[in-house]
């Protein structure tokens, strides 16, 4: 690197966002992740013996993903180089295999390969690392906000190691803030700001963990707010609130966080937790999900979870489904909250979906012949055939119920419905009960 080439990286550096200047350099620097990189831990042990092995780094936007691998190339005495799946194509990729080749055949020194937003590759392209993953050609990082075991072939998770990062606590990102304004050399330390405690917890809290977006919003602040008398730059509250606005929902539509919520929402309404049903609820929501997706599943878990403890959840939900796609929204937002209250309220018993699975496994693995007696009539000739011959009309019979065969003779005596104690079957229990029959 010549004079010209230095000073024009050290001015890039200078330029850059105040989350890429305070980008930790060392483990001791790095803020959060004491589950993975606490001292003793195999993470932490491995980079500081230099002896890391495949990883893949997985977790939300501004948790420490780039950061890690940024203090695992400050440290390690193996070549790294950096891609981004984002802008990398096959030559880039060639390039940096046969750069790590040179380096282990010339040198005898490995090559980290790190590649942000891993989970941006296809197959083909993620297949073409297996080989050098494999012989260790090259040691891979990979960084993904995905969940890996959704968008990482098989065989690449098989010889990696996943980490999951956590959203940082507040605390963490109280500890980031105050360090950008007291550093003089990387941070906003000699600009003379005062960053108000109020102010730091607010930006904390609505960061959501995430220390990229804590950091942008006190930059921010900072370039924007006119000096005091006493010459200090002074980031209130209100100061706060205006640079960082509104909190990102972290939700993909169509990654882990779409199924973890919305599992979420389902376990909620089963739970009879009508709380934590609206809170997720309005989570989704916020994300901008599909309405026409959260009613379903709202009719879902009124059969599969309700059934027959509270019959009319289904009509509820049925009529939520219809109202949303007439109505749209914001208003909505009105009937999906009455109708996940109402499915989280109700009784709930799942004998209606028990008897159906148990209905259709017997079905499946066992041949059966429907009733003579049971068997149509409607033509001629059926009654020299035995069709529909003495069989039995209800409502002919004291509150129109008789006691007949009805299952198939290979089954007879099996019990595929078994009302529970709950809600509306105990009045279906009560009119077995009247009627003699035996549930």
């Amino acid at each position: 690197m010549d004079l010209f080439e230095y000073m024009h990286e050290e001015q890039l550096k200078a330029d850059a966002p105040l989350a890429a200047r305070m980008r930790p350099e060392t483990l001791d620097e790095v803020a959060g992740q004491q589950h993975i990189i606490a001292p003793g831990r195999m993470l932490y042990r491995a980079i500081k013996a230099d002896k890391l092995s495949s990883v893949i780094f997985y977790g939300p936007p501004g948790t420490g993903k780039t950061t890690l691998a940024k203090v695992i190339a400050n440290t390690t005495s193996a070549a790294f180089i950096q891609l981004s799946a984002v802008s990398a194509g096959k030559k880039d990729m060639e390039e940096a295999v046969n750069g790590a080749r040179e380096q282990l055949g010339m040198y005898g020194r490995k090559t980290i390969l790190f590649i942000d937003e891993i989970h941006r590759f296809n197959k083909a392209q993620q297949d073409f690392l297996l080989p050098y993953v494999e012989e260790g050609t090259i040691v891979l990082i990979g960084a993904t906000t995905e969940n890996p075991y959704f968008e990482v072939n098989g065989a690449l998770l098989s010889r990696s190691v996943i980490f999951e990062l956590r959203p940082l606590s507040n605390e963490d990102i109280k500890k980031l803030l105050y360090r950008a304004v007291n550093d003089k050399e990387r941070g906003l330390g000699s600009m003379n700001v005062v960053l108000d405690e109020e102010a730091a917890d607010f930006l904390a809290e609505r960061s959501g963990g995430d220390a990229r977006s804590a950091l942008n919003a006190l930059e921010l602040g900072a370039l924007t707010t006119d000096r005091g008398p006493d010459g200090k730059i002074r980031i209130d509250l209100d100061t706060a609130s205006e640079c960082i606005q509104k909190k990102a929902i972290r939700y993909d539509k169509d990654g882990d966080q779409h199924y973890d919520v919305i599992s979420a929402f389902i376990k909620s309404m089963r739970g009879s937790d009508p709380d934590a049903a609206v809170f997720y609820l309005a989570k989704m929501l916020e994300a901008g999900e599909d309405i026409k997706f959260i009613a379903r599943r709202i009719m879902i878990c009124a059969c599969e979870d309700v059934g027959n403890a509270d019959p009319q959840a289904m009509q509820v939900a049925a009529a939520c489904s219809l109202i949303i796609e007439r109505v749209g929204l914001p208003e909505a937002q009105i009937p999906l909250s009455q109708a996940a209250i109402y499915v989280a309220c109700a009784p709930k018993s799942n004998s209606a979906v028990n008897a159906i699975y148990e209905a259709r496994r017997v079905a499946a693995e066992t041949k059966t012949t429907v009733p003579p007696h049971l068997q149509d009539a409607h033509y001629g000739g059926s009654a020299k055939l035995g069709r529909g011959l003495d069989y039995k009309y209800a409502h002919d019979y004291p509150n129109h119920y008789v006691e007949q065969q009805y299952l198939p003779s290979e089954i007879e005596g099996k019990v595929f419905y078994e009302p529970s104690d709950n809600g509306y079957e105990k009045v279906i229990q009560k009119y077995f009960e009247t009627v003699g029959k035996k549930k």
